[in-house]
């Protein structure tokens, strides 16, 4: 025999009765299926209740509603007359007696617990009722007859040994009948044989206690989900179905908010062995989730899932007076135990100075009233502190039953809410190592749910989320190449790159949801809001999102101030932007402890030539015991293309013009010939080094008088041709001589100087063509023959794929 259960979504219209008789008519052995009521109908009646008791006479259109809904369930379902009619009869009945119930509550004001239970009872007897006539010869059974309860505290708890004998003798006749329909949820006391309930979820725990007492050979929980998932996937876009869990990992997910299957409804079935499959009404082909006693784990996953309760107040009892002193802990949870408050969490201080119960946000007021009349003589005598209760808070718990015996997961958990700037308020791990359970903000929760499946590669891909900021030449090759190279990272490397914020100078753009970036600049303009740091600060701290990016493509110093607060708030920092590594040396410094303790990176490598991998050889030099003793470069790729294309036919201003015109040079060109790039450029390689140096410590041998610096752009293009002539002058005796200009920047000694100098043919220098960097690494190791790295310095495309290469690196695939 197999028992089946279809929740409120699964009868809850027409059409998905039609899919119920469907599912059932399918079955070879006989069934016995458990009904809910239509879905929203209990919620519908308690408001009614509600209603009555608080003399509105709002309840009556409330019971009109519920009546209209039953009857068009009625019309569209039931095809025989005859079964229509018997069908309005007795629902017609059971409106009456419901509505003289409603009314009576109207006229005294007044609604007991025994009243509330048979109000809410209406529900899964009208639903049953009518499945009764849809299934073909289905017959419909009353479980008050055979699901008893007494009551503990203020809730009922079934007495499960006589609900064995009973339902066994009610199920017992021969030949037992194809469909039993049962009404889930309803129960009678055992002590007067008033009706009561199981509790909201309680038809799983119907169908539970039935499969168990039958000896059924699987029980199957119709929903409207595929199963149990790996997180929630209103939160987790990528959140898969578990094929597989134990029980124990079942009940687990179930307690710490996964909503598949009332909490309960484990307990029956696993003392029988009975499996438990959780299926989809609505898509009944699908694989589901099957629970049994040992459920194997999917590609050596430990991990099986996340869940999480939004809705935590965690309340904190405290004092000295605690230590060493027995029975503390018995007298909190019994006081809670007696006014029906249930908890799920307990931290405690191995000093014994503090235990901290998470409770739902609904029972808090009580729990703390409850706790300060149990206390009240040691609060009295300062032995205990007030009882603090706070609030706003949610509850994530990872579930596994191989967690056990494995180091480091708890780890790697708290390590992973640590790096992305998540507050751990309290934690609990028992000791059967199947679930670590922590207290965060609740502002924290759909972060720290992304990245704790991020982290235990529950998701089929790493995640990065990126705010790219400047949209010009560097910025828009940047969102090119990614838009090329995405779906290869996702396919090969599992990496999933998104871009939730777009910003420039005029506009930003930002969504949780990604920026497509095809046609993203039309669509920055045309939908983004006014641009300016502080909104784009703000925006990007409020989205909280997990594995955040700022990618900063704009020379802006206004920009390059966001990067402490941005790091301390555990969001990388990539960018194009000198500014910030090269100013003042403490900023410098403060903002690589920064990074170092939010654990986090802050990476530059195109500061200095572009996409050349200069920074990272000598961090790797330097973090293998290597030193450096000196650097020698050409670090302009403006300056190596104006000094390489200087020739008879093309003077000096010429060369600056076609610097400009081919974006290897600034709009202004002077930025370049006053040597401030390089400058800047020498001050963070000698940084990178080791040495603490500013850049008016930098000597400076420049080959252009300072008056052309002074004026506006418009004179400086009207004088600089003025120069000419000495050039050209000192380019044919050079050429005599077999040598080239190169204007290079030397770090040796921690003595920092950039200055135009003359090299010999046969020097690493002389053949460097076009707009080329080059750096000469002398180490301790690399001495004799110093380390030279060699390349395009400069143009968008290679700074973009230097971006793009940082912000590979911190997604740490190969």
């Amino acid at each position: 025999m197999k028992v089946m259960k279809f929740g409120g979504s699964s009868v809850g219209s027409p059409d998905s009765l039609r899919m119920v008789r469907q599912i059932i008519e399918k079955e070879n052995e006989p069934v016995i299926v458990v009904v809910s009521a239509l879905g929203g109908v209990t919620d519908r009646l308690l408001l009614a209740a509600d209603f009555a008791m608080s003399s509105n006479p709002g309840y009556k259109s409330l019971l009109e509603e519920i009546i209209a809904r039953h009857e068009e369930i009625i019309e569209q379902t039931i095809v025989s007359p005859g079964d229509q009619l018997e069908v309005r009869q007795k629902t017609r009945q059971l409106f009456d007696d419901l509505n003289n119930t409603l009314r009576g509550v109207f006229l005294i004001g007044d609604l007991s617990q025994k009243t509330s239970d048979k109000i809410v009872s209406y529900g899964e007897r009208l639903s049953s009722l009518i499945i009764s006539k849809v299934i073909a010869g289905a017959q419909l059974y009353d479980p008050t007859a055979f699901i008893k309860t007494s009551r503990q505290f203020r809730i009922h708890l079934p007495d499960l040994a006589q609900c064995n004998e009973l339902i066994r003798k009610t199920f017992s006749e021969m030949p037992p009948p194809q469909v039993a329909i049962v009404p889930g949820f309803i129960a009678s006391s055992s002590e007067n044989g008033d009706i009561t309930n199981l509790g909201r979820g309680g038809s799983d725990y119907t169908a539970a206690i039935i499969a168990a007492a039958m000896d059924a050979s699987v029980l199957e929980i119709w929903t409207d989900v595929d199963g149990f998932m790996t997180a929630d996937p209103r939160i987790i876009n990528s959140a898969y179905v578990i094929e597989e869990l134990s029980f124990i990992e079942a009940i687990e997910l179930s307690n710490f908010g996964a909503k598949v299957i009332y909490p309960p409804t484990i307990f029956p079935v696993y003392h029988k062995n009975i499996p438990v499959y959780v299926k989809n009404t609505f898509h009944p082909e699908g694989e589901g989730t099957y629970i049994r006693n040992i459920a194997p784990t999917r590609n050596g996953q430990i991990i099986k899932g996340i869940s999480s309760i939004n809705d935590t107040a965690l309340i904190t009892i405290q004092g000295l007076g605690m230590v060493g002193v027995i029975g503390v802990n018995k007298r909190i949870f019994s006081a809670l135990a007696d006014n029906g408050i249930s908890v799920f969490l307990v931290s405690q201080a191995s000093s014994e100075n503090s235990t901290s119960i998470g409770v739902r946000t609904q029972d808090a007021t009580l729990a703390e009233k409850v706790l300060n009349a149990e206390f009240t003589h040691e609060i009295a005598m300062g032995s205990i502190n007030e009882i603090i209760v706070e609030y706003d808070l949610a509850t994530i718990a990872i579930v596994g039953q191989n967690m056990k015996h494995v180091p480091g997961i708890a780890g790697k958990f708290f390590g992973a809410l640590g790096r992305n700037g998540i507050s751990v308020v309290a934690l609990a791990q028992g000791a059967g190592e199947t679930n670590i359970s922590c207290v965060i903000s609740r502002s924290d929760l759909k972060k720290s749910l992304n990245v704790i499946h991020d982290s235990f590669f529950l998701s089929p891909y790493q995640e990065l989320n990126l705010f790219v900021i400047g949209t010009g030449t560097v910025g828009s090759r940047l969102l090119e190449q990614i838009r090329r190279q995405q779906q290869t990272l996702k396919d090969q490397n599992k990496l999933r790159i998104n871009i939730v914020g777009i910003a420039n100078g005029r506009r930003a753009l930002f969504s949780r949801d990604g920026i497509a970036i095809e046609g993203f600049y039309e669509n920055l303009m045309e939908h983004g809001v006014k641009s300016s740091p502080a909104l784009i600060r703000d925006e990007i701290l409020k989205m909280n999102i997990f594995n955040s990016v700022f990618v900063d493509c704009t020379a802006s110093p206004q920009i390059a101030e966001l990067y402490g607060e941005l790091m301390a708030k555990n969001i990388s920092v990539v960018t194009a932007n000198k500014i910030a590594a090269s100013s003042g040396y403490d900023n410098y410094h403060r903002l690589k402890e920064t990074a170092r303790k939010s654990g986090v990176k802050f990476l530059f490598e195109t500061n200095v030539g572009a996409g050349l991998p200069i920074i990272n050889t000598m961090n790797s030099l330097i973090n293998s015991g290597d030193r450096i003793v000196k650097l020698e470069a050409v670090l302009s790729g403006t300056l190596n293309f104006i000094f390489n294309t200087l020739s008879e036919e093309i003077p000096f201003s010429k060369a600056i013009r076609m610097a400009v015109d081919a974006r290897f040079a600034e709009p202004d060109p002077r930025i370049d010939l006053s040597g401030l790039d390089v400058t800047r450029k020498l001050v963070i390689l000698s940084r990178e080094a080791g040495a603490r140096v500013e850049q008016s410590e930098v000597t400076k041998k420049l080959f252009v008088p300072q008056h052309y610096f002074e004026g506006s752009l418009e004179q400086f293009w009207q004088t600089i041709s003025e120069l000419d002539a000495s050039f050209e002058q000192r380019r044919r005796e050079l050429a005599r001589e077999e040598k080239r200009l190169r204007f290079v920047a030397s770090y040796n000694n921690d003595k920092c100087e950039v200055g135009l100098r003359e090299v010999e043919k046969g020097h690493p220098f002389y053949d460097l063509e076009g707009s080329n960097n080059i750096i000469l690494i002398t180490t301790e190791r690399y001495n004799e023959y110093p380390m030279v790295i060699k390349g395009y310095g400069a143009g968008a495309s290679v700074t973009a794929a230097g971006v793009f290469a940082d912000i590979i690196s911190i997604a740490n695939i190969r």
